[in-house]
């Protein structure tokens, strides 16, 4: 049916093929709870994960443990000093703690390519997991990296 129309179509797979393919691993620093909404800070931030804060984009979010029961409405925040700087927002989440850690699904496509040194942070390591084992594929940046950058 393309070909009747003299139409030359050029398709970009990337986000098909690869966005389920990964996750963005966080860990919950501060829990902050108001009346209505509890915030948790994690160490992962807009400049991690940019799709977000540029156009509001959805990514599911669960807790690395399996909990059940009853659910609070969180915003999922990072630690930059940015009002832009939200992962998620009002999601139902379960109750979580300093020191668990929660994955932000979907990342794949879209996770470290779009990483920057926002706000001088290093961009995160990427780990290729196969079945049961792992591997670093690359480091973490240190600011030492950042520095050697600049000259």
């Amino acid at each position: 049916m393309v070909k009747e129309l003299g139409c030359h179509l050029i398709l970009e797979p990337g986000r098909r093929i690869s966005g389920n393919a990964g996750v963005l691993i966080t860990k919950i620093l501060y829990v902050k709870k108001r009346e209505d909404k509890t915030f948790y800070i994690v160490d992962a931030g807009m400049n991690d994960i940019a799709r977000p804060s540029l156009y509001g984009a959805y990514h599911h979010i669960v807790p690395l443990t399996e909990k059940s029961g009853e659910t609070v409405v969180a915003d999922v925040v990072g630690p930059i000093c940015e009002t832009g700087d939200v992962i998620a927002k009002g999601r139902e989440l379960p109750p979580l703690k300093e020191g668990e850690y929660i994955a932000v699904l979907s990342a794949g496509a879209y996770g470290f390519t779009m990483a920057s040194n926002y706000n001088s942070r290093p961009r995160p390591a990427e780990v290729m997991v196969e079945g049961d084992s792992f591997r670093i594929i690359r480091q973490r940046e240190t600011l030492s990296d950042l520095i050697a950058r600049e000259f």
